[in-house]
């Protein structure tokens, strides 16, 4: 798929995910709304045949059509003029009774009003059909003489009731967009993972032909009798071949490594090694490669006693990596320094360069498999993104850390965080 079609996809997709959820809300809103209407007009109707009721077992229903009974004080707060006194059992039991009638099943607490203390009296709190003290502080209204407050504590009962079918209709809503978004994300993925395999194979192509094609040259030279008559000429295409054969070992090496890692997992013969002993032979051995006779490498003193826990042969491989990538990288002469440094139990382990740098967004990509730094269409450096991942897997595997840092000098810092 290309890089065009699949934006305009991820493109269309966000504006249809957006619309989607705005209608669903649209709806939920409108629907809140209503169920907030539904529950007012219930509750005030509700309230009303209350009064009816009472003024009923009074003997008083004269004075019901000249009263507007039922006040809304707030959404969760009503007082309800009766104009006449009541009794509190009778109150709660019409409560009880309207409020199952008109399918208002929510939690309420009331208070009557005491007109000789003018004071609200004690309320009670009706929850789950059970009796409780209320905690509520009910207010008073002087225009009435005989009446009761109601209050709401929580009404998420009734709007559950109500609304049930559109959260679950969210809910599902939102389960398909996360899947439809990680179904994008592993497209997305999987199309980095496409371009970073395309230029693994291009440079392995590119890698393994080039030395071929130099040791067929240099084959085909040695093949003419006249060669042996100038024998500078023949010892020096004989070093081309060992040289190509060299690199050529390497690479094939290297991808070989790579699908022994990827079959396996890494089994590490874990010793004790004195750093300072190990950090001194990798070094030698590595001042003995093409990279290392180039560079300048500056130890920090270790202390000789140091030790810790590791496979010596995935350890050496790891710095190896590391010190050649510092000199790989850099454009002027290479600057290499190791330093140690012990703080707790934690053994940090440090390597610096003086090469061209890793940009910041950079720095966690570069431990993936396969992946190099874009430079756009200029390839000075040739590789196939494969030390740093192994260097990774290597860490992972000793239960360590690595982070890398920008050098203050110019380059990067590799730090290794050895556990004591």
């Amino acid at each position: 798929m290309k890089g065009k079609a699949l934006n305009y996809i991820i493109i269309l997709a966000v504006i249809s995910i957006a619309g989607v959820f705005l209608i669903q809300f649209g709806f939920l809103k409108s629907s809140y709304n209503f169920t907030e209407k539904k529950f007012r007009e219930s509750t005030s109707v509700a309230l009303k045949e209350v009064v009816w009721q009472l003024l009923l077992a009074c003997g008083n229903t004269s004075s019901y059509d000249s009263l507007a009974p039922v006040q809304m004080v707030t959404g969760n707060y009503y007082q309800v003029n009766v104009n006449s006194a009541f009794d509190k059992d009778l109150l709660k039991k019409h409560l009880t009774e309207e409020f199952k009638k008109h399918e208002i099943f929510s939690d309420f607490e009331f208070a009557i009003y005491n007109p000789e203390q003018e004071i609200m009296d004690e309320g009670v709190l009706i929850k789950n059909g059970e009796e409780f003290p209320s905690k509520y502080k009910f207010q008073t209204n002087d225009n009435y003489s005989y009446y009761f407050g109601i209050h709401f504590p929580n009404r998420a009962t009734f709007f559950i009731s109500q609304l049930s079918i559109w959260y679950f209709l969210t809910g599902l809503l939102v389960i398909i967009v996360l899947f439809f978004g990680y179904t994008l994300i592993v497209i997305i993925r999987q199309r980095q993972l496409s371009e970073v395999q395309k230029n693994f194979i291009n440079n392995l192509t590119h890698e393994l032909k080039t030395p071929i094609s130099s040791i067929a040259i240099a084959a085909n030279v040695l093949n003419n009798k006249e060669i042996l008559k100038t024998p500078e000429r023949l010892f020096a295409y004989a070093k081309i071949i060992e040289e190509q054969n060299t690199r050529l070992s390497k690479n094939v090496e290297k991808v070989l490594n790579l699908a022994s890692l990827e079959k396996n997992r890494i089994h590490l013969n874990l010793e004790e090694v004195n750093l300072h002993e190990i950090t001194a032979e990798i070094l030698e051995q590595f001042k003995q490669t093409d990279f290392g006779q180039k560079a300048n490498i500056k130890l920090s003193a270790i202390d000789k006693n140091l030790i810790i826990f590791t496979d010596r042969f995935h350890f050496s491989n790891l710095m190896l990596n590391i010190l050649e990538n510092g000199v790989k990288y850099c454009e002027q002469s290479p600057e290499l320094k190791i330093e140690v440094n012990q703080k707790a139990k934690i053994t940090e382990l440090s390597i610096s360069d003086n090469g061209i740098g890793i940009p910041k967004d950079q720095r966690k990509k570069i431990f993936t498999k396969f992946y190099r730094v874009p430079t756009g269409n200029v390839h000075n450096v040739k590789g196939f993104g494969l030390g740093l991942d192994y260097v990774q897997k290597i860490v992972l595997a000793h239960k360590w850390k690595i982070k890398v840092d920008e050098n203050p000098d110019g380059g990067s810092i590799f730090t290794i965080f050895i556990n004591g």
